[in-house]
């Protein structure tokens, strides 16, 4: 699927089968995404401010520079997820899997992470984790 810089600002896509997608440069904000799949998607650039991403598989996509800005990511699943320089300024994480992420440069600022599995696979995050993973 070739979605690369596609305007589907709040798009209606729960359970929208999207992997190996090429969304690069594309722009999601607000849409309804629950329970979608990205799985390998190549999203470096997309714009995900304030999506309801909640359950999504985005497991080995590149999100590089993604900007989540206030997304509903609760119960995602982001393992092996390329997410390094993306922002997730107040995304709720919450119970989200990042087994494997990449989260290198990434603002986490203000992000909810309670019950998120953390990037080494062990770790959860206790409740109350905001910003980074306690």
């Amino acid at each position: 699927m070739e979605w690369r810089r596609c305007l589907l600002d709040s798009a209606d896509l729960p359970g929208a089968d999207l992997t190996g997608a090429h969304l690069r440069d594309a722009s999601f904000q607000r849409a309804a995404m629950a329970g979608a799949r990205l799985v390998e998607a190549d999203a470096q650039n997309a714009r995900f401010v304030s999506t309801n991403l909640e359950g999504a598989d985005l497991s080995r996509a590149v999100l590089r520079s993604g900007d989540f800005t206030r997304a509903n990511m609760r119960g995602a699943t982001l393992v092996g997820a390329d997410l390094r320089r993306a922002t997730l300024f107040r995304a709720d994480l919450t119970g989200a899997n990042l087994t494997g992420a990449d989260l290198g440069g990434a603002n986490l600022s203000g992000a909810l992470l309670g019950g998120a599995r953390w990037t080494d696979g062990r770790r959860v995050c206790s409740a109350g984790s905001v910003g980074n993973c306690q």
